[in-house]
C-alpha cells in the first residue's frame, strides 16, 4: 500500500509546502508542484503496472486501514483500496495533473497569486486521488467535498473579475445542492449495509431490497448528476470557464466531472440492484448529451464549446452505466481524459497567442502555430469519434453496449436502451459539426483578429505532445482482447447473478459493426455539412446559416434563464423580505421601545425638579386623593 499512499500524500504535501512557503520563496512554486505531481504519477504508474500483471490471471485488489472512527453501531474505517479500476483511473488523473502542472507554469508565468494557485491544483490532485483510492464512502466524501472547494479557489482564481467571483460561486452553489442528496444517499446505503466500506457494500448488494437500492442510488445520483454536470444540473460546468485554462483542463479531463462516474462503477453492482435509478440515468443522460452537443454548436468562446462537449461526452458515459457496462463507461472516461485535456490545453496555446477566446476573431493560425494545430487536429479528431483515434472505440463501445441491452435485454428496460443507442447515434452527427467548426473558424481562412499570433513556449507546447499519443493509441489498446476489461475487472454481473467477474460475457467490450458504420457516416455527414456551407462564405460562422434557431442553441435552450425566473428571483425577493422584516419589524420593535422608554424617562424626569415645596404639594395632593377614596369607596 505503499504507492496508494505514496499517490495521495505526495501532492497534498506540495499542496501544503505551497501554501505555506510559497509567498517567502516563490521560485519554489513550480519545483514542488511539479515533483508532487511526479511523485503521484510514479506511484500510479506502480499501481497500474501492478495492476496490469496481475489482471490477466486474476482479480487484483489490496487494501488498507489506517484507522477506525466508532459511531455507536456503525464506524468510520479510514481504508484505502487499490484494484484494476482504480489503479487506471489514479494513473489517468496523475498524467493529466502533471500535464497541468508543467503548463501552468509557462500560461501562469508572471502571476502573483501562482504560488496559491499551484498549491490548490495540488491539493485538488490529492483529493481526486483520495476519491479514488477511498475504500469507505466517508474517506471519499471528504476527497469529493476538498475538490469542490478547490474548483471554488481555482475557477475564481481571478477573483478581480466579476465573471469569476459569480462563476466560482454558482459552480459552488450547484454543486452543493446535489451533494445534499450525495449525503442522504451515504447514510441510506451505510445503514442498509451495516458499514461504510465499499468493497463490503460491493459485495452485499444482492442482499440489498430494489426498495433501498432504488433510494440510495437516486439519492447517490443527485451528487453524481451535479458532480458531472448532467442536466439539470449541469448549468455550472459552462460557467467554469472562467477560470484560468489550465483549470478547465483539469477540471474538465480526469477529475472532478468524473468522479461522479467513477463513484457508479465503484457501487455498480447496487446500482444493478436498482432497475428504476438506471432508467432515470438513461433519460439523464439522453437529454444531456444530444442538448450539450446542440449548444456546442452555437457557441463563440472556444472554451465553452469544449465545456458543452465535455457535458455531452459525460453523459455518453453515464449512459453505457445506464445500460449494463460500466467497462465502456470507464474506457470512454480514460479516453476522454486523453483527449479533453489536449483539447483545453491546445486551446489555452490559441488564446495565450491571440489574447482572445472568441472563435470568430481567430482564423489562420494553422501556418502560424503548427504543433498546436496538429495537436488539436488530433484531439477533434479523437472528440468526433474518427477511427483510428482513441474517442472512435470507446464511443462505439458506448453505443455498442446500447445495441446490446435492446436487442438481447440488459439490466434496464429496452425503450431506454434504445433511446440511449439512437440520441447517441445523433449525438455523434452533431459533435462532427461543432468539431469542424471549431477547427474551421479557429485555424483555416484567413486571420481575423488584431494579434500576429505565434507558436507558444516549449512548456505550453510539450504536455499537448505528450497527450496527443494517448489521444491516438489508447483506443487501439483498450480494445485489443479483452484487454482493457480483464485489467478494470469491475462486477457487471446483475445481483444473483451466476456469470463470473472475469468471464468475457461478464465485461466484454461489444463494438457492432453496424453502429460503428453508422457513427463513421453520421460523423462524416455532420462534418460535410459544415464544411459545405463554411466553403461558400468563409468569412462567416457556419452556424448562422446551418442553425436556424442558434439563439436557442447559443443560450443553451433558457435553462439558466429559466433558474433566474423559478428559484434565484424568488430567493432574491424573499431575501428583500427578510431584510425588510428585519430593518422594518423587528428593528422597528426594538427602535421603538427604545424611543418609548427615553419618552418616559423624560416625563420622569420633569416630576424630579429639586423644589421641596412641589414635593410638598404634591404629597398633600396624594393624601387627600387617598382620603376621598377612601371615605367614596367604604
Amino acid at each position: 500500500m505503499t504507492a496508494v499512499y505514496l499517490a495521495v500524500l505526495a501532492p497534498f504535501a506540495a499542496a501544503l509546502i505551497g501554501f505555506f512557503g510559497g509567498r517567502r520563496w516563490p521560485r519554489t512554486a513550480v519545483p514542488v508542484a511539479v515533483t508532487g505531481a511526479s511523485a503521484s504519477l510514479v506511484a500510479a504508474l506502480v499501481l497500474a503496472v501492478r495492476a496490469l500483471d496481475a489482471g490477466a490471471s486474476a482479480r487484483f485488489e489490496d487494501t488498507g486501514r489506517l484507522a477506525t472512527v466508532p459511531l455507536g453501531a456503525l464506524s468510520i474505517g479510514i481504508d484505502l483500496r487499490v484494484d484494476g479500476l482504480a489503479a487506471v483511473v489514479g494513473l489517468a488523473v496523475a498524467v493529466v495533473a502533471l500535464a497541468v502542472q508543467v503548463y501552468s507554469s509557462a500560461y501562469l508565468k508572471g502571476d502573483p497569486r501562482y504560488s496559491s494557485y499551484a498549491a490548490f491544483v495540488s491539493l485538488f490532485t490529492a483529493a481526486m486521488m483520495l476519491v479514488v483510492f477511498a475504500d469507505d464512502l466517508f474517506v471519499l466524501l471528504v476527497g469529493w467535498e476538498v475538490m469542490g472547494v478547490c474548483s471554488y479557489f481555482l475557477i475564481g482564481h481571478h477573483w478581480e473579475q466579476e465573471g469569476s467571483q459569480r462563476s466560482a460561486v454558482k459552480a459552488f452553489v450547484v454543486t452543493r445542492l446535489g451533494d445534499v442528496g450525495f449525503l442522504f444517499g451515504i447514510f441510506v446505503l451505510g445503514t442498509a449495509a451495516g458499514t461504510f466500506q465499499i468493497s463490503r457494500i460491493v459485495s452485499q448488494a444482492s442482499a440489498l431490497s430494489e426498495h433501498t437500492a432504488t433510494v440510495a442510488t437516486l439519492l447517490l445520483l443527485c451528487g453524481v448528476v451535479g458532480k458531472s454536470a448532467q442536466f439539470p444540473l449541469h448549468v455550472w460546468l459552462p460557467d467554469a470557464m472562467a477560470g484560468p485554462t489550465p483549470v478547465s483542463a483539469l477540471i474538465h479531463a480526469a477529475t472532478m466531472v468524473a468522479a461522479g462516474i467513477y463513484l457508479v462503477a465503484r457501487l455498480y453492482p447496487v446500482f444493478l440492484a436498482a432497475p428504476t435509478t438506471l432508467a432515470v440515468m438513461a433519460v439523464i443522460a439522453c437529454v444531456t448529451m444530444l442538448g450539450g452537443a446542440l449548444a456546442a454548436l452555437a457557441q463563440d468562446d472556444i472554451k465553452r464549446v469544449l465545456a458543452y462537449s465535455t457535458v455531452s461526452q459525460l453523459a455518453y458515459m453515464l449512459s453505457a452505466l445506464a445500460v449494463g457496462s460500466a467497462t465502456a463507461a470507464s474506457f470512454h472516461l480514460l479516453t476522454h481524459a486523453a483527449f479533453k485535456a489536449l483539447l483545453f490545453l491546445a486551446a489555452g496555446s490559441v488564446i495565450h497567442a491571440v489574447g482572445t477566446n472568441l472563435m470568430p476573431d481567430m482564423g489562420g493560425l494553422r501556418r502560424a502555430m503548427p504543433i498546436t494545430f496538429v495537436t488539436m487536429t488530433i484531439g477533434l479528431a479523437a472528440l468526433a469519434g474518427l477511427p483510428p483515434f482513441a474517442g472512435f472505440f470507446s464511443k462505439e463501445a458506448v453505443l455498442g453496449a446500447a445495441e446490446e441491452a435492446a436487442r438481447h435485454g440488459g439490466p434496464v428496460a429496452a425503450w431506454a436502451a434504445w433511446s440511449v443507442l439512437v440520441v447517441g447515434l445523433l449525438t455523434v452527427g452533431v459533435t462532427a459539426a461543432y468539431v469542424t467548426r471549431l477547427w474551421l473558424l479557429t485555424f483555416f481562412d484567413s486571420p481575423r483578429g488584431g494579434v500576429a499570433a505565434h507558436e507558444s513556449s516549449a512548456a505550453i507546447r510539450w504536455p499537448l505532445v505528450a497527450l496527443a499519443v494517448p489521444s491516438v493509441l489508447i483506443g487501439l489498446v483498450g480494445v485489443r482482447d479483452g484487454w482493457l476489461a480483464r485489467w478494470l475487472g469491475i462486477d457487471e454481473r446483475p445481483p444473483g447473478g451466476s456469470v463470473p467477474v472475469d468471464s468475457a460475457a461478464a465485461n466484454q467490450l461489444h463494438i457492432g459493426a453496424t453502429t460503428s458504420v453508422l457513427s463513421v457516416v453520421l460523423a462524416v455527414v455532420g462534418f460535410g455539412l459544415v464544411l459545405l456551407v463554411w466553403r461558400r462564405a468563409p468569412w462567416e460562422d457556419p452556424s448562422l446559416r446551418l442553425v436556424r434557431t442558434r439563439p436557442a442553441l447559443e443560450r443553451a435552450f433558457w435553462v439558466d434563464e429559466l433558474y433566474d425566473r423559478l428559484f434565484v428571483r424568488p430567493v432574491r425577493l424573499a431575501a428583500r423580505s427578510v431584510g425588510w422584516t428585519d430593518d422594518a419589524v423587528i428593528g422597528g420593535a426594538v427602535s421603538g421601545s427604545g424611543s418609548g422608554a427615553n419618552r418616559l424617562a423624560g416625563l420622569l424626569r420633569r416630576t424630579q425638579t429639586g423644589n421641596v415645596q412641589t414635593y410638598l404639594t404634591g404629597l398633600l395632593a396624594g393624601v387627600v386623593i387617598i382620603a376621598v377614596g377612601v371615605v367614596t369607596l367604604t
